[in-house]
């Protein structure tokens, strides 16, 4: 059986796969981009309007930045019996989310999504060994 724990963030997602007794970990990185939209440039005359910043971009560029980000995941735990999501914001839920719309068959591998502040790597390990040996259990 072949369980995998994600703990994930918009920057980069540690994903740690248990076969047998073999523990396989990776590092996957995001391109999304944090920006900081600064306010327009001031015309010359004194209180004059300032030009207008288009924040649809960003948010759009932003959205199709996680998108590839969350499919280059599911690429990698595609072939787990069990996959446990963690992580410390809303990224895991809009990473359900992206799953749940685009492979079905994912989806019902999902065992659990759980809020977990940043951890050390073997407190990571442990906690996926431990959801792995509650799975094998079952």
């Amino acid at each position: 059986m072949i369980n995998t724990g994600i703990w994930i963030d918009r920057q980069k997602a540690h994903v740690i796969t248990f076969k047998d007794e073999h523990e396989i970990e990776q590092i996957i990185e995001s391109d999304v981009e944090d920006y900081n939209v600064k306010g327009g440039s001031r015309s010359k005359t004194p209180w004059g309007p300032q030009d207008k910043i288009s924040e649809s971009k960003y948010l759009e560029r932003r959205k199709h930045q996680l998108k590839n980000y969350f499919h280059k995941i599911m690429d990698v735990v595609n072939n787990s019996d069990a996959i446990a999501i963690y992580g410390p914001a809303d990224t895991k839920i809009h990473f359900k989310e992206e799953i749940k719309k685009n492979n079905k068959s994912i989806f019902e591998k999902i065992r659990i999504v759980k809020t977990q502040d940043s951890m050390t790597k073997n407190q990571f390990k442990a906690l996926v060994k431990s959801f792995s040996n509650s799975i094998n259990k079952i």
